[in-house]
């Protein structure tokens, strides 16, 4: 069967189209993208875990017209392999890990009180809750001014719409110029902690060193917008679909409500039945079989983590939202060498984000509106209302 990434239904709800994909075979050819889909739990994990498989950059073309977004991806952790990402990430994560995250938490649990108890009446699940908490925990993070974070999301929006197969030239236009714009901020903040040190990962990032190595100033920008970008557009997608579907299960979220212990399992659930990453792309640097096809080298093969999510050989009952579910293998923060580095920050935003939102009165005002993508699944607006009392 041929899936058309745009098809309107298919977006809607891909589950019923990603089984039947499923059930067709664990890898299938996608003749108009011209790669192989792996749609089982365990062709997913291949594709993530085979090291003959790997995230190979590839400058845009033209070079002139992409060069903004080509230098945001050429110099980052997630595009690249062995022994390039070996050194981007473990210089990330010596930064990354440096008590940073653990010291945030109880801001972020404040914060999300503190959003939520501002609503009345009717409000945007995700303009006036989840993407606030998001920028500000990632914004805090690496010490960007309260003043300049409004600029992050408009930025983050434009860039990740490059990721989809299908895109208008003015969706492209709007991504250069974010990407462009981005940049330039992010060296201006990068020369104003080299002048101004403070305790935040910005800081971190412009220092780090592993013996004489460290990042290079391409690299540092194109490391920090990839944890801004990564550390919120994922966390507002996960946190606001996985809020419609334990709505949609009123037994499940009663049960949570009852039960706060089941917070973590919940989350996990969340990412486990509506991810908001569908589709991520290896390639291959030599021959490689995954479930009985042989992708030649230099061909391209996607993980569907959706459907991996959703594979009844390893999830029972796999279209019930469960609060309690364990195991609960998901892919949702991917799996191997380039697993999340932000998953344990996610998490924690989560857990925050869901906490809140079952010590309030919210409920649906009417049906979510969906944002017009496949690759990265998120809703454009859900709309809830805030009953006190």
């Amino acid at each position: 069967m041929a899936i058309d990434f745009s098809d309107r239904e298919l977006i809607r709800d891909p589950y019923p189209v990603l089984a039947r994909l499923r059930e067709q075979g664990p890898v299938s050819w996608h003749a108009p993208s011209r790669m192989w889909l792996a749609a089982s739990h365990a062709t997913v994990q291949t594709v993530l875990r085979d090291r003959r498989l790997g995230r190979i950059w590839r400058d845009r073309e033209p070079a002139g017209r992409y060069a903004p977004f080509n230098l945001l991806h050429r110099h980052q952790m997630m595009e690249n392999e062995p022994p390039a990402h070996t050194r981007l990430r473990s210089l990330v994560a010596s930064a990354f890990g440096r008590g940073h995250v653990t010291r945030l938490g109880p801001a972020i649990a404040a914060r999300a009180r503190e959003l939520l108890s501002a609503q009345d009446g009717t409000f945007d699940l995700l303009a006036d809750f989840a993407e606030p908490l998001a920028v500000d925990v990632i914004a805090e993070l690496l010490g960007v001014p309260v003043a300049d974070r409004h600029l992050l999301r408009p930025w983050s929006a434009a860039i990740v719409r490059m990721y989809e197969p299908s895109r208008t030239p003015a969706v492209e236009d709007a991504a250069l110029r974010a990407s462009a714009d981005f940049a330039a901020y992010m060296r201006s903040l990068a020369d104003l902690r080299r002048r101004e040190p403070r305790e935040d990962l910005m800081t971190h990032l412009t220092g780090v060193r592993d013996g004489s190595d460290r990042l290079s100033e391409d690299e540092l920008v194109a490391s920090a917008i990839l944890l801004l970008n990564a550390g919120h557009e994922a966390s507002v997608n996960a946190l606001g679909g996985g809020w419609v579907a334990l709505t949609r299960h009123p037994g499940q979220l009663a049960r949570v409500r009852a039960d706060r212990s089941l917070v973590p399992s919940t989350v996990e659930e969340m990412i486990r039945y509506d991810p908001p990453l569908h589709l991520f792309v290896r390639t291959a640097v030599s021959d490689v079989e995954v479930g009985g096809v042989t992708v030649p080298a230099g061909g391209q093969i996607a993980a569907l983590l959706g459907a991996a999510n959703r594979d009844p050989l390893v999830f029972a009952d796999p279209d019930r939202f469960d609060a309690a579910r364990d195991p609960n293998p998901h892919v949702g923060f991917g799996a191997g060498l380039h697993f999340c580095l932000g998953a344990p920050l996610a998490r924690l935003e989560l857990q925050a984000g869901l906490t809140a939102l079952l010590d309030t009165p919210v409920t649906l005002a009417e049906e979510p509106e969906q944002r017009p993508t496949f690759v990265l699944r998120a809703y454009r607006r859900i709309l809830v209302r805030h009953s006190r009392i």
